[in-house]
């Protein structure tokens, strides 16, 4: 309910919801073993407002990403890393991972510094193999000319001109449905 709260200070967007219940799941799976069901809640409330953020950041610099799946598990799952280095509680931590004294916990339960440290690096690490192994992959499909879809089949919508139909019934304002629309030339 919090995105759409929060979509509702913009556009309200329904699909928002159908998100939402994907990034609470992606940022509290984390640390969903060491900490407590309340901060689980601040997880999920700051989670809404990360992918908030991250798709005001997608369209400010234009990035094409219609089903916000790099902002839900990119922006909503970095801010579950960083959530289990504030808020792992020793206790959980000592139950989850026996055996092993002295093992680092969250910040904020007052653990120190050094599990925030490793998911910092651990964050740098995940978004450095993603770069490295998708950077090369997406730039030789943009160069190949698979990345995008023609101009006008984009205006159209691909539901029409490359799948043969509307993925939902559409009709306009005299209550006719919308006629089909032939394939603009292949891309």
């Amino acid at each position: 309910m919090i995105g759409l709260l929060l979509s509702l200070l913009r556009v309200l967007h329904p699909d928002l919801l159908l998100n939402e219940r994907s990034l609470w799941i992606t940022a509290i799976t984390v640390g969903c073993s060491v900490v407590e069901p309340w901060a689980a809640i601040i997880c999920g409330c700051v989670a809404a407002c990360m992918l908030t953020r991250c798709n005001k950041l997608a369209e400010k610099y234009k990035y094409d990403d219609p089903l916000e799946a790099a902002q839900l598990h990119g922006g909503c799952g970095a801010w579950g890393i960083i959530f289990t280095a504030l808020f792992a509680k020793e206790k959980y931590a000592n139950k989850v991972y026996p055996g092993k004294p002295g093992r680092p916990y969250g910040l904020f339960m007052g653990g120190g510094w050094k599990l925030l440290g490793a998911h910092v690096v651990q964050i740098l690490v995940i978004f450095g193999f993603v770069s490295a192994t998708m950077g090369p992959l997406f730039f030789i499909l943009h160069k190949l000319k698979l990345l995008r879809i023609s101009p006008e089949d984009e205006t159209a919508g691909m539901d029409m001109t490359r799948h043969g139909g509307f993925a939902y019934v559409y009709h306009d304002e005299d209550g006719i449905p919308m006629k089909k629309i032939e394939p603009a030339s292949s891309s």
